[in-house]
């Protein structure tokens, strides 16, 4: 009985098949579509792989990050230049492991910061969010501030597990740090 709750429960993840004429076919509903439509399953948290239809392999990540350059290019781009190179100079950097983990964590955090803070405002009307952002309110200063000591926070943790890393394997050597 518990077995077929937790089968019941388990959300089916949609599979769309990429062809190579770069068309995307959604196999839940049986149709073509776009990275627009892509996008909305994303917004909708509605979980779903992306699939090369001759090799199985997983495409997911070249489509997610096709939406973003999308984006980045439409309007008003949210990462800058100097972002970006950073981002750039950690590939092949010894942190390039721990950067993925950190991002992660942070983004996850402050989307937690979201929803609270969207709770906490439900009932704004329009006048009530211009006269909240006008006054660059306390608590959205503290709600933000918090993600930003959880951030500083993290950092000092993976600074000191390569710390503890670094000496360990300078042991295996027999050098002292």
């Amino acid at each position: 009985m518990q077995s077929k709750k937790a089968a019941e429960a388990k959300v089916t993840q949609r599979i769309i098949k990429k062809y190579p004429n770069r068309r995307l076919y959604d196999t839940a509903t049986s149709s073509y579509i776009t990275l627009a439509e892509v996008k909305r399953l994303v917004m909708g948290n509605d979980p779903f792989v992306v699939r090369d239809v001759k090799t199985g392999e997983d495409l997911t990540r070249s489509i997610l990050l096709q939406i973003i350059l999308e984006e980045e290019s439409n309007g008003s781009p949210m990462f800058t230049a100097p972002v970006l190179a950073s981002l750039i100079r950690f590939y092949g950097n010894a942190m390039q492991g721990f950067m993925g983990g950190y991002l992660e964590q942070n983004i996850q955090a402050l989307m937690d910061v979201q929803a609270r803070f969207s709770e906490q405002t439900k009932g704004f009307s329009p006048e009530m969010w211009t006269q909240f952002l006008a006054l660059k309110s306390p608590v959205l200063q503290d709600m933000i501030g918090g993600s930003a000591e959880q951030s500083r926070t993290l950092l000092s943790q993976i600074q000191e597990q390569m710390q503890k890393q670094t000496n360990q394997v300078l042991g295996v050597f027999g050098i002292k740090p």
